[in-house]
């Protein structure tokens, strides 16, 4: 008898989704409260009351809203911290689609009910209670500021025409349907890596930790997929590529509209699911696609697969094991605190020291600059003269020399015959290692020095009024003071023994 599968079993699903629907409401509510349309005069200050969407990491306060609810515009303030950020938000996930930005860093202002957001004369402003522009973006012909659907913020005309739209300026984040072009870039949340274009690739950089250039360069490339070039071919007379994110679940390349030059598949690929979508650059440096299955973000793609591949896994000088994704120090002392202090710019002062250790390599060694050589010790030597070169990679078997203009990250374990030579800074402006070590010391010190003086000039100042006060209470004749009469200094020792000395001195003559 087979088992009847209509049934109870069939309809658990619905629980969770009836109760996800009641838990929406209130995020629903919000966001449908929320205007839709800015027009000039219009200006908004943070609130901080119980008017903000509250979720795990972040509470948001709605400004502008999407027809059809899923985003908002307005104020994004991360919990346990005073920063403010301009953002539009998925309302259902509170996740930050789009943030506000310069120089690839997002724009943070102090969270106070002073700063004021404000749209006239066409520009869209965000300012300190100074007066101070934080951020601003628009035109003089601007008449409204919307929120499209596609979660596009836009400075429009009243004509309709765009003047302005985040899709152009993105953050760390694409959707569907917004074209990621060559003048744009990609940022991470913490501004340590990014993602561009280039004339037939995407890729990812590392920048180095205090925003200072590596060598020169601005960042270090360490993840690109080439254009395959499988349905059309790029003609450079035509223009640069650009990037955009299909609905059916791929990244493709394209030089114009009918002319795709390449797809990055994602593991949903033409599986017909109409659900939001977006490619997200995150704080680990790793480029990931998520949809939305209408309770949480489902991973769907990743550029990098294995931990030990991403650039910082490990941190500066660390030493990653691809099977178990185990940190250890390339002096190989464990990984629980940082290994050695992450350096920056050149070696030109020759103030460094020398770190090998055999059996080590980039995972991607291949997009450094590189040539072949006679012996590991050539390729030592080139590095060593080179103020610019931060280590180097050798190969014993293809005898080919990798150079990094950059202070070593995160290395992966090997074969044994690949060995890695790689300087370490000895005094760097951060204050690490030995250095900090050094203003510690000179500081205890200083600490000791200032204890024994004080102790020192103590002593002093007391011995000093001691002898003062004994000799006014000599000359003002003070009863309280150690001098006695006559008659009792005749009956004590000191007497008797100056009275020996007379004596004595008597019988000589």
């Amino acid at each position: 008898m087979k088992r009847d599968r209509r049934g109870p079993v069939q309809d658990l699903p619905l629980l969770p989704s009836l109760l996800l629907l009641l838990i929406g409401i209130p995020y629903l509510s919000a966001a449908a409260a929320t205007i839709t349309t800015i027009k000039s005069g219009f200006s908004v200050k943070p609130s901080l009351g119980a008017s903000l969407l509250s979720y795990s990491t972040v509470s948001f306060q709605a400004i502008l809203g999407d027809p059809g609810g899923n985003f908002s515009f307005g104020f994004l303030m991360p919990m346990n911290s005073d920063s403010l950020h301009l953002a539009v938000v998925h309302i259902p996930s509170g996740f930050p689609i789009w943030r506000a930005s310069r120089d690839g860093r997002a724009v943070v202002a102090r969270r106070s009910n002073s700063i004021s957001l404000s749209f006239d004369g066409g520009t869209l402003l965000l300012s300190d209670p100074q007066g101070a522009v934080l951020w601003k973006v628009g035109s003089p012909a601007g008449d409204v500021v919307e929120l499209h659907p596609t979660s596009n913020l836009q400075v429009r005309a009243e004509n309709g025409s765009v003047l302005w739209q985040s899709f152009d300026a993105p953050f760390d984040t694409l959707v569907v349907g917004q074209n990621f072009t060559s003048s744009a870039a990609l940022s991470s949340p913490n501004s340590r890596f990014s993602s561009r274009l280039g004339a037939n690739f995407i890729a990812l950089y590392m920048n180095s930790g205090d925003g200072r250039a590596y060598a020169g360069r601005t960042a270090v490339m360490y993840w690109q997929e080439k254009a395959f070039e499988e349905t059309g071919t790029i003609d450079e007379k035509v223009g640069p590529i650009y990037a955009r994110l299909n609905q059916t679940g791929f990244l493709g390349l394209y030089q114009d509209e009918t002319n795709r030059v390449h797809i990055l598949p994602f593991d949903t690929n033409n599986r017909n699911l109409s659900r939001l979508r977006r490619l997200t650059l995150e704080t680990d440096g790793n480029l990931r696609a998520y949809y939305w299955n209408s309770s949480a973000w489902a991973s769907d793609y990743s550029a990098i697969r294995e931990s030990c591949e991403l650039p910082t896994y490990c941190g500066a000088y660390g030493l990653c094991t691809r099977d178990k994704d185990e940190c250890q120090c390339l002096g190989g002392s464990s990984a629980a605190d940082a290994c050695l202090p992450e350096g920056y710019g050149d070696l030109c002062g020759g103030n460094f020291t020398v770190l090998r250790r055999a059996g080590v390599e980039l995972a991607y060694d291949k997009l450094l600059l590189y040539k072949k050589v006679g012996s590991q010790e050539e390729c030592e030597r080139g590095c060593e003269r080179n103020c610019s070169c931060w280590g180097a990679l050798y190969n014993n078997l293809t005898r080919t020399c990798y150079r990094m203009g950059f202070p070593a990250e995160t290395l992966v374990a090997t074969s044994e015959n690949r060995v890695g030579y790689f300087k370490v800074r000895l005094v760097t402006s951060h204050g690490g290692g030995g250095s900090t070590r050094k203003r510690v010391l000179l500081a205890c010190l200083l600490v000791l020095l200032g204890v024994v003086l004080c102790v020192v000039f103590t002593l002093w100042y007391r011995r000093r009024r001691l002898r003062r006060g004994l000799s006014s209470a000599a000359l003002m004749g003070d009863t309280h003071s150690p001098v006695g009469t006559y008659k009792e200094f005749k009956g004590s020792t000191s007497f008797r023994d100056v009275e020996l000395s007379s004596s004595s001195s008597s019988s000589k003559r």
